[in-house]
């Protein structure tokens, strides 16, 4: 199985160096899903119209966790997606903001608006760990890698202590081997690249500290940082819930099926109302080899039955990775793993219960009745939305009870269906005469505890192979299932659908609306009683000038142009924050607003753009609202750069280094003031 050549065009507004890096150049391969499920326009209209749900107590449902590792609030106001309150100013309604966008661009920087500055808090390569030397990007090793700062940043969350002291938490999802050696050879790379390539995977917990009374934090200039972690592919983990100690987890090296090694490809992520992080492994298949042809789960999850031309080899200096021989590792991936940031010599928990498959992110909030729910999102094209409801209630400051929720409970996949004619909904993005593309849906279940719901499968096998029995089920496919957040003023669940440039015009549904979606969506989920809900879509992204596009009905000719939203946040007031990935219009990603509500809903503005060849990740706003941290990920990932032609001098005028950044306005005031 060859990919690409670096120089081959690709459709998406990624570089080719990215998609063999990131995702295993997933693209250029088949679509993993065959399952030939019904797309949601075809499903018969068994669940009730939206209208419907709305009026049987839509909106009863959840009561979000405060922003960051805060405690649960109180139980948000209900809001239709549908309608729009009047009242600008108020919480969500965007009337506080009041910054000039930053205009589209292709600067090698990171572009702020006027009032505003920024501060890089960490970068690849700086030290974590007691010992660590300061990076020499010549003089490289996987020991020195082990304490440092790790590669390609993409999830941030901040845990505060205090007003002015937090842990850091950020993901490191993959590695750039082009741009991290000099003279990298893919058909001969040294083993202490491979060595140090599995170091810089994981994630780190850093110490940070405010600067004075700004909106601006550093690394805590405290020499003992007690906190300070990294986590790596090689990391001891365990194993928790219904599929732990199951023979598809066993190997040799651990008989038990109960003690996972390292954690890989962690891209989106979440907190719990306890205080811990949520880490999501996503493209984890692109880091094996000679997996089973037999199997049909292997083409199911896109795991190489040979030897890509492009691998990482991580199985020459680790044979667990040589599905030949240890056909079961692969299965030790792909989960949402439990990471405690307080607790330095904690094993991090791989947690089974919340299913097996590309985990995007996993986002979690206590529903009205007590139990705790997570959202998460399969992100490849025409993959499916996940929600995990715990059988037991949360309890506020029981920990060691809270930490069982997450090991006992039921795992559900989304269904969608329009509430407008098929032949209505056309693949152009043109909107069906009721104004909204919206309609209901209803949540399957596919497994509680121990019990299977679907036929032919246990619930050990359901929960490790999620994606074939969510095709059993007739799950909707979607576009890309990205992140997952909760509003914390309105209720609603937003979803960032990236793109799918395999739909069709007879594929388009009303939830996906348009064909050839190369530049993504957002959708809302509003929970009704039971496994019912009500869904819309507020944006269909683009170039406001293309007439397939949708800003929730404001004023085109006054938004910023957006593409590819990925990571999703919320600020206190209930404003939507989006970082882009692969803008496909030409342009470098950015971080993006959006109100939800009110007069200004829909109205789109670019808050900052990332460097060349970067992509926007995180991202978080603090709970007092006045910084905003974002990591720029991959700098510099151009086609055709290298070391010594880098693309990118972003941070330090030097190599390209994925960093995190925090963005503060210089008097004080809210972000998007």
């Amino acid at each position: 199985m060859l990919l690409p050549l670096l120089t081959d065009s690709h459709t998406g507004g990624r570089s080719a160096l990215t998609c063999r890096f990131r995702c295993g150049n997933a693209c250029a391969h088949d679509v993993a899903n065959r399952s030939g499920n019904p797309y949601f326009g075809d499903i018969a209209a068994a669940a009730l119209s939206r209208r419907g749900v709305l009026q049987a107590g839509a909106l009863g449902a959840l009561v979000v966790g405060a922003i960051g590792a805060g405690s649960v609030g109180a139980a948000p106001a209900a809001a239709d997606p549908g309608k729009k309150p009047g009242g600008g100013g108020r919480p969500g309604h965007g009337g506080d903001l009041r910054f000039s966008p930053v205009p589209p661009n292709k600067d090698d920087a990171l572009r702020i608006p006027a009032g505003y500055r920024s501060h890089v808090v960490v970068r690849w390569g700086d030290p974590v760990l007691p010992g660590a030397p300061a990076f020499d990007f010549d003089k490289q090793t996987a020991e020195a890698q082990a304490k440092q700062f790790g590669y390609n940043c993409d999830y941030v969350t901040l845990f505060p202590m205090g007003q002015n002291k937090g842990l850091l938490w950020v993901n490191h999802e993959y590695t750039d081997e082009v741009l991290m050696f000099r003279g990298y050879s893919a058909s001969a790379p040294t083993e202490e690249q491979i060595k140090i390539a599995i170091e810089a995977h994981g994630g780190s917990v850093v110490e940070v500290e405010r600067v004075r009374a700004t909106g601006e934090w550093r690394l805590t200039t405290n020499g003992r940082r007690r906190y300070n972690r990294r986590i790596t592919a090689k990391t001891p983990m365990r194993f928790s819930g219904p599929a732990a100690g199951h023979t598809l987890v066993k190997t040799a090296a651990d008989p038990t099926g109960r003690k996972p090694l390292g954690m890989l490809n962690n891209c989106g992520g979440g907190t719990t109302p306890w205080g811990t992080v949520l880490t999501a492994e996503e493209n984890f298949d692109q880091y094996f080899v000679n997996g089973d042809k037999t199997n049909p789960n292997t083409a199911r999850y896109t795991i190489p039955t040979d030897i890509p031309a492009d691998s990482r080899r991580f199985d020459k200096v680790d044979e667990r990775f040589d599905l030949a021989k240890h056909p079961n590792e692969v299965n030790r991936f792909g989960w949402i793993v439990e990471i405690d940031p307080f607790d330095p010599d904690s094993t991090p928990i791989k947690r089974t219960a919340l299913g097996r498959f590309k985990h995007e992110a996993a986002n979690s909030s206590v529903t009205r009745e007590g139990h705790l729910a997570v959202y998460m999102g399969d992100d490849s094209r025409f993959e499916y939305i996940y929600k995990y409801v715990s059988k037991n209630r949360y309890i506020p400051g029981h920990d060691r009870h809270n930490r069982t929720l997450l090991d006992e409970g039921t795992l559900y996949v989304a269904t969608f269906t329009g509430d407008s004619p098929k032949e209505e909904i056309d693949g152009s993005g043109k909107l069906p005469k009721d104004g909204a593309f919206d309609g209901s849906g209803e949540w399957i279940p596919l497994v509680t505890g121990d019990t299977s719901h679907v036929p032919g499968m246990s619930a050990a096998e359901v929960l490790i192979y999620t994606r074939t029995a969510a095709d059993k089920v007739g799950a909707t496919t979607m576009d890309r299932p990205e992140d997952i957040e909760r509003n914390p003023v309105t209720g609603g669940v937003y979803v960032a659908l990236t793109n799918n440039s395999n739909r069709t015009p007879a594929q388009a549904d009303e939830a996906n609306p348009r064909a050839s979606n190369k530049h993504g969506h957002v959708l809302e989920l509003v929970e009704g009683k039971g496994t019912r809900f009500a869904w819309s879509v507020p944006l269909v992204c683009g170039d406001p000038n293309d007439p397939s596009t949708y800003f929730a009905g404001y004023d085109k000719s006054k938004v910023s142009p957006i593409s590819c939203p990925d990571n999703i946040a919320f600020d206190r007031d209930g404003n939507l924050w989006i970082a882009t990935d692969g803008n496909a219009l030409g342009k470098n990603d950015g971080l993006f607003v959006m109100p939800v509500q009110g007069p200004e809903s829909g109205h789109v503005r670019q808050f900052l753009s990332v460097p060349v060849g970067a992509e926007t990740c995180g991202p978080m706003v603090t709970a007092d609202q006045r910084s905003v941290f974002v990591a720029v990920q991959h700098p510099g990932e151009i086609d055709g750069a290298t070391p010594d032609n880098p693309a990118s001098r972003w941070p330090d005028g030097h190599q390209p280094r994925p960093a995190v950044a925090v963005v503060w306005h210089t008097q004080g005031k809210k972000i998007g003031s």
